[in-house]
């Protein structure tokens, strides 16, 4: 559930009176796009995307005019532009136009709740932009602070102290930037994102802090975010079958996060965990076929649905069935494991024996016993498997997944696998992407 722009940015803001720029909607007349003109000089058009899309200014996707006549031919070049992140397209349908902010400083802000503190962390910088990404450490500054006590002056002019920042965007940013913590706090937000906050001068030449763009994204178990009445179909997105099926299992107990990041990938993780699910997905990169987190302590019934959907839709074109995650606190490992090994034996006597290599880490309540259960099953269908435990580094375990790929893709693992189980090499499948969609 995520908001980007400052279509609804906007909008959000004003409920705490953080200033912003000034944004029109698409229908805007000639005549109220040439005020905005004689109040900022020029104007910036931009696609409206529905969820969390970024690389939009990367990409060619914004425009920037200086009078009405090129507004409008920018309003028909974006309003149904398309936009290539990875290997996910998205198709807008709208624009905003936003009057431009004169500044010399451009702030980065960001309000995440963070695992590693297990407190929210403000990151902040004063070289934001759209380069933000790319700045050093020594530009960006971070630190946690206590959520009963809230965002306070004191944790931001220390960081902004510790960047080594200019005396004169100190004090409106320690006035101006608590007003984003009462927005995250107050409306189940789970990271709120400004980038650029662009510091403009006043009438009388004090720096005034201006959000320039948006983004957040909400904790979907908490209902504070229905207090803001926004519109039904926003966080609507164009799921695939897959994610649509996995996500009617949604339930208290359980998560069932899924995304599609590749559908031609040939590694297939099911992860534990939201930060497991973030490393996994950047390490695996383009050979993942999806972003996952199904942790939380799933009941047997649930993780044995999910698996089987899983397995529907990627084991046949995977050459590793990756089951990943950190030392769970309280969910038991013998029966997710038991579970998905019923799920897979399923799946088996249903489509006939699969090549597949099995690379497991895990760590947690049950963890022995539920390896063993694990084990049993696999080498009963007598696929090859790998488990690591608790004490290795997940990096390394991601690491060696991914050799496991590239020795059944191109070292002829595929190949032997399949004789060890008696499959004929005429019915060897080969990897197609997954009909998903």
């Amino acid at each position: 559930m995520q908001i980007t722009g400052m279509y609804w940015g906007e909008k959000l803001l004003k409920y705490v009176d953080f200033p912003c720029a000034e944004v029109l909607k698409a229908d805007s007349s000639s005549d109220e796009l040439r005020a905005l003109l004689d109040r900022c000089g020029s104007i910036f058009v931009k696609p409206i995307f529905k969820g969390g899309v970024g690389k939009k200014g990367k990409s060619g996707l914004i425009g920037h005019v200086n009078n009405v006549h090129d507004a409008l031919k920018e309003k028909e070049r974006l309003y149904f532009a398309k936009h290539e992140v990875g290997n996910q397209k998205f198709n807008s349908n709208g624009v905003t136009f936003e009057g431009s902010v004169p500044a010399k400083y451009e702030i980065y802000v960001s309000i995440t709740d963070d695992t590693r503190f297990r407190a929210p962390t403000l990151t902040i910088s004063h070289h934001g932009g759209v380069d933000i990404e790319a700045q050093g450490s020594d530009k960006l500054a971070s630190a946690p602070f206590d959520p009963l006590t809230g965002l306070n002056g004191f944790v931001i002019s220390n960081l902004l102290n510790k960047l080594n920042a200019p005396n004169e965007i100190i004090s409106p940013l320690v006035q101006n930037l608590p007003k984003l913590w009462d927005l995250f706090h107050n409306y189940g937000m789970s990271m709120i994102e400004l980038n650029p906050i662009r510091m403009m001068p006043n009438k009388k030449g004090r720096l005034v802090p201006v959000a320039c763009d948006f983004k957040c994204s909400f904790d979907q178990d908490d209902p504070s975010w229905k207090r803001l009445n926004l519109p039904a179909d926003l966080f609507t997105t164009e799921l695939s079958n897959f994610e649509r099926e996995v996500n009617e299992l949604r339930t208290y107990q359980g998560q069932s996060d899924v995304f599609v990041t590749n559908n031609k990938g040939s590694v297939t993780a099911m992860t534990f965990g939201g930060g497991a699910s973030s490393l996994v997905t950047e390490l695996l990169g383009d050979v993942g076929t999806i972003s996952s987190d199904f942790g939380g302590n799933p009941p047997y019934e649930k993780m044995r649905k999910i698996s089987s959907i899983v397995y529907k839709y990627w084991l046949e074109q995977s050459n590793v069935l990756f089951i990943i995650g950190g030392k769970a606190n309280n969910t038991d490992i013998y029966e997710t494991f038991r579970a998905m090994g019923d799920a897979l034996r399923d799946y088996f006597n249903t489509h006939g024996p699969k090549p597949i290599f099995v690379v497991v880490g895990r760590g947690g309540p049950n963890l022995v016993r539920g390896l063993g259960t694990l084990g049993e099953t696999l080498d009963n269908l007598k696929v090859p498997y790998r488990m690591f435990g608790y004490d290795s580094s997940m990096s390394t375990v991601i690491d060696y997944a991914k050799d496991i790929d590239n020795w059944m893709e191109n070292e002829g693992g595929k190949e032997s696998i399949a004789k060890t189980m008696g499959i004929q090499p005429e019915n060897i499948a080969v990897s197609k992407p997954s009909k998903c969609a």
